[in-house]
């Protein structure tokens, strides 16, 4: 049995709202700091099924870009989230899909509230996490996020959804 196998579903969910808490607050040090080094990070864009390497994404971001994306917000600079937007967001019906070799599989569904000087907007989808541990700490490997609306125009995002 690997460590990950052995994580409750307790320790999980404290994880994933310790997760969008840090989103929330932008506390991006920490965020960072929950991604293994071979990280993936991937908002679909359209199909949840489209070839991210083939097709458009919102975001699909490695370990790399992951950083760089945050170094960005970081500067408090980009236009987009100049201040940056106030985030709520809250996570449910989560539940263990299975296991990937030393990797946990969670689903779990969000519903996001931003507040902006453009107005309120929700958002809402499905998470696919893969988490693994790693000295001891639970990590997150990747998060693909499907929006519910993500066949239709949507609006600027540059916060960590």
């Amino acid at each position: 049995m690997t460590a990950a196998t052995a994580l409750d579903l307790r320790d999980i969910e404290r994880f994933l709202y310790r997760e969008a808490r840090y989103a929330d607050t932008h506390d991006y040090d920490a965020w960072e700091a929950l991604w293994t080094d071979d990280a993936l990070y991937w908002v679909p864009a359209g199909s949840p099924d489209i070839d991210p390497l083939r097709e458009m994404s919102v975001v699909y971001d490695n370990r790399s870009r992951i950083s760089t994306r945050l170094r960005q917000l970081r500067t408090g600079k980009r236009y987009a989230q100049a201040p940056p937007s106030n985030l709520s967001r809250v996570v449910g019906n989560v539940e263990v899909l299975g296991h990937e070799g030393d990797d946990v599989v969670v689903g779990a569904t969000f519903q996001l509230v931003e507040s902006r000087a453009r107005g309120v907007e929700l958002w809402a989808g499905r998470v696919t996490y893969r988490l693994r541990v790693v000295a001891g700490e639970i990590r997150l490997a990747y998060k693909k996020v499907v929006l519910v609306n993500s066949d239709e125009a949507i609006p600027t995002m540059s916060f960590l959804i």
